[in-house]
């Protein structure tokens, strides 16, 4: 580039383009960040970048609802043709896809990575048998670029925002206890109620110890708990609440069977904690086909096999 020469803007990502189309689609960030399994903030993040690179606004906001400017209305025109043009592309590339080949790093946490993953990742392997596939199970913070993990099997939302997303399975933390303790303790009625009895606690990754944060849909309450016993890990926890130890709040996908099994009774059934199944990484590998072909395999492994049930 010549001194005089302007920089150029830098091309939109592709990305940023399905965001995009996603959003109008959808009418609300809100609900294009849920059809995508991505956080509201991230989406509204993808467009601001985009906006910048395009060097327009694409929007008009207000509280109740969001529309397209006219210079919107034109670079939609645009994302559709060069999203058509990237479906072909892609396609084109399918018998590629299906002699994928290389390494691949995944981490996920003890218990669902001990629970779950083996037969993901065993179909995996069938399916791009040149794949060689790494799992490292964990239950500590993982940096995902310094450590060069290419997607974290990630179960709740506490997400940081300069990771990318994508949701794999529903889920959510529920209260349980065994109904020997139930019986010999009582039932909480409250949330304030818990404050009375043996709750038993498992230390989280950087979470605060002994504080539950819950949320009946509508409202959030964070209630701070004693724990005569605690655990970093949740098997070990959830094999004292079926000895009648105390109460545990405890991913559905962990506990299910007990309670069909009734070996544990779900207390305070409308308050729980959103903690759904993510598939996370990072910019670093967000453009490898690599990478795509694998989470779009979880993502259609999990949606046919769904680790929590249906009510």
């Amino acid at each position: 580039m010549s001194p005089n020469e302007t920089p150029r803007a830098p091309l939109p990502l592709i990305e940023d383009l399905n965001v995009f189309v996603t959003v109008v689609r959808k009418e609300s960030f809100a609900n294009a960040a849920a059809e995508l399994g991505l956080s509201p903030s991230y989406v509204s993040k993808r467009i601001a970048l985009l906006e910048k690179s395009l060097g327009m606004r694409l929007f008009h906001r207000s509280a109740r609802a969001i529309h397209l400017t006219a210079d919107g209305h034109k670079a939609l025109s645009g994302a559709l043709s060069v999203l058509e043009s990237m479906g072909d592309f892609v396609s084109g590339l399918a018998a590629w896809r299906d002699t994928l080949e290389g390494n691949i790093q995944i981490s996920c946490s003890f218990g669902f990575g001990s629970t779950y993953m083996p037969e993901v990742l065993s179909a995996l392997a069938e399916r791009y048998p040149a794949l060689n596939i790494k799992l490292t199970l964990t239950d500590r913070v993982v940096d995902l670029m310094e450590e060069g993990v290419d997607i974290e099997i990630r179960v709740g939302d506490d997400i940081k925002d300069l990771y990318i997303t994508r949701q794999l399975a529903a889920n959510r933390r529920v209260l349980c206890a065994a109904p020997g303790y139930l019986k010999r303790h009582g039932t909480p009625q409250s949330l304030d109620d818990l404050k009375q009895h043996k709750c038993l606690v498992i230390q989280e990754r950087s979470s605060q110890f002994g504080a539950w944060l819950m949320t009946n849909g509508e409202s959030s309450v964070q209630t701070h708990v004693s724990s005569q016993l605690s655990s970093n890990n949740g098997s070990v926890v959830l094999s004292w609440a079926l000895k009648g130890h105390g109460i545990i709040l405890r991913s559905l996908w962990e506990v299910q069977q007990h309670l069909a099994s009734g070996e544990l009774v779900q207390i305070l059934p409308e308050w729980y904690q959103s903690a759904n199944i993510w598939a996370v990484y990072s910019n670093r590998t967000s453009g490898s086909a690599k990478l795509k072909a694998c989470i779009d395999f979880l993502s259609e492994y999990f949606r046919q096999f769904p680790p929590v049930g249906e009510d």
